[in-house]
């Protein structure tokens, strides 16, 4: 398995993705400039990790999503190679146009860290196959700009085609029907909010989030 962690100016999550899908999956995993034009062969995953890219100075990701990478990424993501991004990589797959809707200001206008409750909607994914359907998970959140919003017609698509993965079991930030992760169409590109890499060891407080790095490895292997 080969990985690649795309790096922004403003990235803080980098080393911790690059350390739990390396820790857990045994990947090759690269960090990647976000100057970059292009990407490592033969890649199996790539995240684009939390942080404050460019400082979440227009809009959270969208000067990132405009970096020469994404381009690369955006190639990759067609021909089907999975691409996780959280937090601000959630951020940046919305403005890039890999997944629909948008994440905007939390409700109350207030920055949210902590251990939330998700609901896993879909297990179906490569992402989410080591959970089951209707199983609650405790993943941590932090951010300030994690309100995901979509007209009612992208909702509804949305729920009819099984592409939320995760829904907060309390809503924490205003999200539209609790959405806290959503999948493209191929089912091989997931954004969500909450952070699975700050929860896969006893040390973190639990490891659910261990699960979701471990149903990628036994998907591509």
């Amino acid at each position: 398995m080969r990985a690649a962690v795309i790096q922004f100016p403003g990235s803080n999550c980098d080393r911790d993705m690059a350390v739990a899908i390396r820790d857990i999956t045994g990947a090759e995993t690269t960090l990647v400039w976000h100057r970059a034009g292009d990407l490592p062969d033969g890649l199996d995953l790539i995240a684009i990790p939390g942080g404050f890219s460019y400082g979440d100075y227009l809009r959270s990701g969208a000067m990132a999503a405009r970096s020469p990478v994404m381009q690369a990424v955006i190639k990759a993501a067609e021909r089907g190679v999975s691409v996780l991004g959280v937090c601000n990589g959630f951020q940046i797959l919305t403005e890039a146009g890999l997944l629909p809707g948008a994440l905007m200001r939390n409700a109350g206008i207030r920055f949210v860290c902590r251990t939330v409750g998700l609901t896993v909607e879909n297990n179906s994914s490569a992402f989410t196959r080591g959970y089951s359907t209707g199983e609650q998970v405790q993943i941590p959140v932090a951010h300030h700009d994690g309100n995901y919003f979509a007209d009612s017609d992208t909702l509804d698509r949305l729920e009819g085609e099984g592409r939320v993965a995760f829904r907060y079991t309390e809503n924490v930030n205003g999200s539209a029907r609790n959405i806290a992760g959503v999948l493209n169409a191929g089912g091989n590109v997931l954004g969500m909010m909450p952070h699975p890499e700050r929860m896969t060891e006893a040390v973190h407080g639990g490891s659910d989030g261990r699960r979701l790095f471990e149903g990628l490895l036994r998907q591509i292997a």
